[in-house]
């Protein structure tokens, strides 16, 4: 058995949760949060509201809120799995009931997101555009997809606009939504559609540009880090490394 869980800085989500299970069994018991599962080996058997249901990879599972769940392997192989905890305001509890009825969610390219979101919950702003998608995919599969005009350039120049503001630190996508009224789903739609790429990743791109700036002043890469909008020099390195191809500290001295 291995578990390991943290708390993301991520807004919308509690919890995160990584675990290696051969013969443990869950009680029945209930969360006050939606639970969001994705199964990386084996498969899990459970019931949920007194119904037979299992969790397999090709799938997403989505628990809601304040309904009673057990869960143990279909298998003596045991089961690896991924669970985010997420705000029951994340969805809304409108959806209890069609999550209810449909907790098992076939859809590749949703449990793809899902994987995306948990590699990148060390980057809050990366991980809040990537919920928001997710989030907007999960209310489409239970019959309520986000209200909103379709994505358009003035929007999407308005959210450039106010992230420039903001840099290096970057703005939440929850505090660009309510700045500009819209839903924060909508707004990465808008901006991927207006600029080509997503929110996080302009911004990203915008402080790699700040560091080299920094790195060819004589600034050491650790105070770059921290001035460029990172959150320490492993951040900036990574990033650093998949824009140009090299380190920080071999950048300053070519």
């Amino acid at each position: 058995m291995t578990v390991s869980a943290w708390r993301p800085p991520v807004p919308g989500i509690v919890e995160a949760f990584h675990a290696r299970f051969t013969d443990h069994a869950y009680p029945a018991h209930t969360h006050d949060t939606w639970t969001l599962l994705i199964v990386d080996d084996g498969a899990i058997r459970y019931d949920l509201d007194r119904h037979h249901h299992g969790a397999l990879g090709s799938a997403v599972t989505l628990l809601p809120p304040n309904v009673a769940h057990d869960g143990r392997a279909a298998t003596r192989h045991g089961f690896r799995k991924r669970v985010l905890y997420l705000d029951a305001d994340v969805l809304g509890e409108d959806l209890i009931g069609a999550a209810v009825d449909r907790p098992s969610l076939p859809d590749p390219l949703l449990r793809k997101r899902i994987h995306q979101l948990h590699e990148a919950l060390t980057d809050p702003f990366e991980a809040e555009s990537r919920l928001a998608l997710v989030s907007e995919r999960l209310r489409g599969h239970l019959g309520h997809p986000p209200a909103g005009t379709p994505p358009d350039r003035t929007l999407a120049d308005d959210l450039r606009d106010l992230l420039d503001e903001h840099l290096p630190a970057a703005l939440t996508l929850a505090e660009a939504a309510d700045v500009l009224d819209a839903h924060p789903g909508h707004l990465v739609r808008a901006f991927g559609r207006r600029f080509g790429l997503p929110p996080h990743r302009y911004v990203t791109g915008r402080r790699v540009d700040r560091a080299r700036r920094l790195l060819l002043e004589g600034t050491p890469p650790a105070t770059v880090a921290t001035a460029a909008g990172f959150t320490d020099q492993a951040h900036l390195t990574r990033h650093f490394r998949r824009y140009l191809g090299t380190t920080p500290a071999r950048y300053a001295r070519g």
